[in-house]
């Protein structure tokens, strides 16, 4: 047959059913006797089926591949074997070693250049997409398809450290995605040699008597005695951008089952799903669309590399990003945190605008904690770690949390990842790095954050809580009742002076206002916090057991740990270990220092850098430990400071008693809110304000809770809301309008407080159609937008007794 044309009646078909016309008329395709199974496996329809759950995340190994295949061919054309010692021993060895312009790929004309080298393109129709994928790798001569590009469970890159394939399963995973029939086209050529070959996947079609014989299917490609077609090239036009196809790989999906939200241009869309699995990609990729499915967009070609660089990306940092941090840990042998907390509103949108663009270009897939190795994310949390673990519900939209864990032990790395690479494992090493990074956060720069944005809509509260305040005095409430309310409510002593708050707030504001802080691109100045005797090292006691907080001051600039160019680090050593109750003797020197301390450091913080230490249980009380903190620098000497860690008994510390809390039972705040700033309501918050600090007021909205941790602390109405103007529309004077703004406020604040007390006790969760779980906070506040608050405004129980006994 003329494997040529077959391969270009395939190439250019549009969809599967354009790939069912094609083996139907081929005779030799038609024939059963022309499949082989894939693998060389009978039996592979769970391997094939049992990967990824998602299509983009099956998409993103196919994208790996590419990566891998490139790389591997710069290693082969630098004559080195890439099993051998000489070969790279990471990811990003080998990009520094085969690409060593790479620092360039940030500005757009390289960037473009080296995308070129790994290509995705939208072919068919708008509603039933298939997709090209290109790489300009090593490429596989047609005698190895088998062994390579159709092969599974072989592990034949398990022991290649600088690519991130292992488990020999990546090509399979998106076949499961491709239309009904799982038909992919795989064609290639060696970068060294040989012929272009090119063969056909699909899932086999059982016959009427296989349906009764066999319990599943199986996966396929198609060989023409038992070889894989073939035919010579020079370079054929498969329009791809920017060149002829020479050598490398290509593969097309037929009808990708792409997700809502990425089957609109490619170049968009599905770029930006690409950008959040792939953080932190060791090439840029190109994503490539066509005027002909889309003749208005006028940008159908985008590169693309990595959700970080995006973020951290000039355009995107100043006008999206108000803060970014990390946290770098040594536990199980180190991970690394960074955070990005977005602005809750940007300069020319509203918060209810910035939100849904923020929640559409950066959390496309509802991935709000990414857990990735070597860039590329393995599992996530949603949002609800933002909000129940952390307990910073504020931000539990505007927070992205990435966890870099490419240097955890492979011990502990490979009991938190499925081997689809695509979601996490719930088990006892998950559960324990789930309650250090929320235990780390809990107690970083988050927390500071989420107190500044907390107090532009907790404070000034004028004298509209008194009421409140005396009804939760005096209410008579049995002791049961009031141990409901103490466990959800914020029980703050009702006796404490309002005033002294507001001063010791503004005493805050002011110191801090005084010390702004201008940091310098580079360090000249490293120093421990401690005191110290002339002459003798500082010496830091910590109580055995309990995590410690060491401060070295420095005048570098917060981004420091974490920006693109130049970075710097804060490394700590071990330089000696002694134990102080034997006289000074010294024990065999340990290896490394995760072996004495847990050590958490954190991004520099307006000229503070802090280190977070807990000492292991192989340290005894009276152990002394030698540090050396350094403070490294690109274009300077390193700055230094040496000092010792003594572990002292913690049996001796006594606690302070916990107050009685019983005795007063304070309300949560109640805050009014209106439209715009008015004399008559000086103290009550406008949309604009509380829009300002993530909460979206518009006319349908009635009701917004402020929960910290566990407690419900304010409840924030809306008293320009529709349901009250509609209300106060049919009252005839003023006194019966202003008793119609007092009962909607009471009845909407006591129903919210009860709503949620109820609710929150008796620990139901809520969830929408299609199994999205929502905040409890949340559910009361749309509760309370769809007509309850009309309900309560317009309901009269002596009305309702008297229908009854009539």
């Amino acid at each position: 047959m003329d494997t040529k044309k077959l391969f270009w009646d395939l190439y250019l078909a549009a969809t599967e059913s354009d790939v069912d016309c094609i083996i139907s008329n081929q005779k030799v395709m038609s024939s059963q006797e022309n499949w082989r199974p894939y693998g060389d496996l009978e039996n592979n329809f769970g391997v094939v089926e049992n990967q990824q759950a998602h299509p983009i995340a099956a998409l993103i190994e196919k994208i790996t591949n590419s990566i891998d295949a490139t790389l591997m061919r710069r290693c082969y054309e630098e004559d080195i074997d890439p099993r051998s010692s000489a070969a790279p021993k990471s990811i990003n060895e080998a990009v520094e070693k085969f690409f060593p312009n790479n620092k360039n790929w940030d500005i757009s004309q390289h960037q473009y250049k080296q995308a070129e080298d790994i290509q995705i393109i939208a072919h068919g129709p708008r509603k039933e997409t298939s997709l090209v994928i290109y790489d300009n790798g090593e490429g596989q001569h047609p005698d190895d398809f088998s062994d390579t590009l159709l092969s599974l469970l072989r592990g034949n890159k398990n022991d290649i450290p600088f690519v991130q394939g292992k488990y020999n399963m990546g090509g399979s995973g998106a076949i499961v995605f491709c239309g009904s029939k799982r038909y992919q086209l795989i064609a290639s050529k060696r970068f060294d040699g040989g012929p272009f070959g090119f063969t056909i996947v699909r899932k086999h079609p059982l016959t009427k008597s296989e349906v009764d014989k066999y319990k599943n299917t199986w996966y396929e490609y198609f060989s023409i005695e038992n070889q894989v077609p073939r035919f010579d090239i020079q370079e054929i036009d498969l329009g791809l951008r920017g060149r002829q196809f020479t050598t490398g790989t290509l593969l097309k999906l037929y009808s990708y089952q792409l997700p809502p939200g990425s089957r609109s241009v490619i170049s968009r869309d599905l770029n930006q799903s690409i950008n959040e699995y792939l953080f932190e990609p060791a090439l840029p990729i190109f994503t490539i669309d066509n005027n002909e499915r889309y003749p208005r967009d006028i940008n159908p070609e985008r590169s693309l590399y990595g959700l970080k660089r995006r973020l951290e990306k000039d355009e995107y940092d100043s006008k999206y990003i108000y803060k970014h941090f990390s946290e770098e840990v040594s536990d199980w042998g180190g991970f690394k945190i960074t955070c990005y907390v977005f602005k809750f509103k940007t300069d020319n949108k509203g918060s209810k605008e910035t939100r849904g663009t923020i929640r559409r270009e950066f959390f496309k897939n509802n991935m709000s904690v990414l857990f990735s190795v070597n860039g590329q994310v393995h599992g996530h949390y949603t949002n609800e770690f933002i909000s129940r673990s952390l307990k910073f519900n504020l931000l539990k939209e505007y927070l992205l949390i990435h966890v870099d864990c490419s240097k955890l032990d492979p011990s502990f790395r490979n009991e938190l990842f499925m081997a689809s690479r695509d979601r996490m494992k719930d088990g006892e090493e998950s559960s324990e790095l789930r309650k250090k990074l929320a235990d780390i956060l809990k107690r970083s720069q988050l927390k500071e954050i989420y107190n500044e944005f907390r107090s532009k809509i907790t404070s000034g509260d004028g004298d509209q809580n008194k009421i409140l305040k005396d009804l939760g005095k005096n209410l008579p409430l049995n002791p049961d009742l009031t141990k409901l309310l103490q466990q959800t409510l914020n029980l703050d002593d009702i006796k404490k002076s309002k005033n002294k708050k507001n001063d010791t707030s503004k005493k805050r504001s002011s110191k801090k206002e005084q010390s702004s802080f201008d940091g310098k691109r580079y360090p000249s100045s490293f120093s421990i916090n401690a005191k110290q005797k002339n002459g003798e090292l500082p010496v830091i006691q910590i109580p055995k057991g309990t995590e410690s907080t060491i401060k070295f001051n420095t005048d570098v600039e917060d981004d420091y740990f974490d920006r693109i160019e130049e970075p710097g680090e804060l490394k700590i050593a071990l330089l000696d270990y002694s134990n102080s109750q034997n006289g000074g003797n010294r024990k065999p020197q340990p290896t490394d220092i995760s072996e004495l301390l847990s050590v958490a450091k954190s991004s520099p913080n307006n000229g503070t850098i802090r280190l977070h230490i807990k000492s292991s249980e192989e340290v005894e009380v009276g152990n002394s430990i030698k540090i050396q903190a350094t403070l490294t620098s690109p274009v300077d000497d390193d700055r230094t400071q040496i000092f010792w860690v003594k572990v002292m008994d913690t049996q001796n510390q006594t606690k302070k008693p916990r107050k009685d809390q019983t005795k007063n039972i304070g309300l949560p705040t109640l805050h009014k809110v209106i439209e715009s700033k008015s004399q008559d309501e000086p103290d009550s918050k406008t949309w604009e304000q509380m829009d300002e600090s993530g909460m979206a007021f518009n006319a349908d909205t009635v009701v917004q809770l402020l929960v910290g941790g566990d407690k419900l602390e304010a409840v924030y109405i809306n008293m320009d809301s529709n349901a009250l103007k509609k209300f106060i529309a049919k009252q005839g004077n003023e006194e019966r309008i202003n008793f119609a703004r007092n009962r909607y406020l009471s009845s909407v604040y006591f129903h919210t407080l009860f709503l949620y007390v109820i609710s929150k006790n008796k620990k139901y969760t809520i969830e929408k159609e299609g199994g999205n779980g929502i905040e409890l906070q949340d559910y009361v506040a749309d509760v309370f937008e769809n007509y309850y608050a009309e309900f309560l405004l317009n309901f009269e129980t002596s009305q309702l007794l008297e229908a009854l006994s009539d």
